[in-house]
């Protein structure tokens, strides 16, 4: 096993610690695991200095959708301090002009009270197609909705708008690199996610089978084999 390294775990748009539930356990044994919050800042940069403060002065950091957009703007930050980075189901691409509208019209949803409605979309789009109708997800999904709260939903939106072009940055990014991605993600297409490895010098691209957008939750084995495989590097 290779050295004990801590570990900071960044949720996606909506979703708590719970997204993590089945990898603390799993990836306890290779180091310290923190998840940050994410839910106090409307800005990307300030959502990442936020975490970096809290954060150990070394650390593998792992982000999912979101939680990857928050990992490029930490490593255009401070790449000396992260050793490992791990990208799930994200995008390096900012938003186009129909994404950023369509997130607005999220964000006058939960501000007027129909935050669970928020969720009911959102889960479309965030489970495979075949796990539409699993009930023990979506009431994860909605739990979660509830932890993150609809002040926080709207400031995560406005942060997301607020991100830049992460591609400009993959050549530089020379730690350790996973990027994983389901193969039915129809919010992050797999895609999006060969670009960013083809852009990271050595990264592993893993494609997991049967699974959406949601990866650490659809499917921990899988999720939880790849991201061992990369701290044990």
């Amino acid at each position: 096993m290779a050295q004990s390294l801590p570990l900071v775990l960044l949720p996606g748009l909506l979703c708590s610690a719970r997204l993590y539930t089945s990898q603390v356990a799993a990836l306890w044994p290779f180091g310290q695991v923190t998840i940050a919050d994410h839910r106090c800042d409307a800005d990307m940069a300030a959502i990442a200095k936020r975490i970096l403060a809290d954060a150990p002065p070394r650390f593998a950091l792992a982000g999912l959708s979101m939680g990857g957009y928050i990992a490029f703007a930490m490593m255009c930050l401070a790449p000396e301090r992260i050793a490992k980075l791990a990208l799930l189901d994200t995008s390096a691409r900012p938003d186009v002009p129909e994404q950023k509208a369509g997130r607005e019209k999220l964000i006058a949803m939960a501000e007027a009270g129909k935050l669970a409605e928020v969720t009911d979309l959102l889960k479309l789009r965030f489970l495979h197609r075949n796990r539409q109708n699993d009930e023990a997800l979506s009431r994860v999904l909605h739990d979660m909705a509830a932890e993150t709260g609809a002040e926080g939903f709207v400031c995560q939106q406005k942060a997301i708008m607020s991100r830049a072009d992460a591609r400009p940055l993959l050549a530089a990014i020379r730690c350790p690199a996973l990027v994983l991605v389901g193969e039915g993600d129809e919010l992050t297409p797999s895609e999006l996610s060969k670009e960013i490895a083809g852009g990271i010098s050595g990264s592993k691209l893993v494609v997991v089978p049967d699974c959406g957008h949601l990866s650490t939750l659809e499917k921990p084995e899988a999720v939880n084999a790849a991201l061992a495989e990369w701290l044990n590097i």
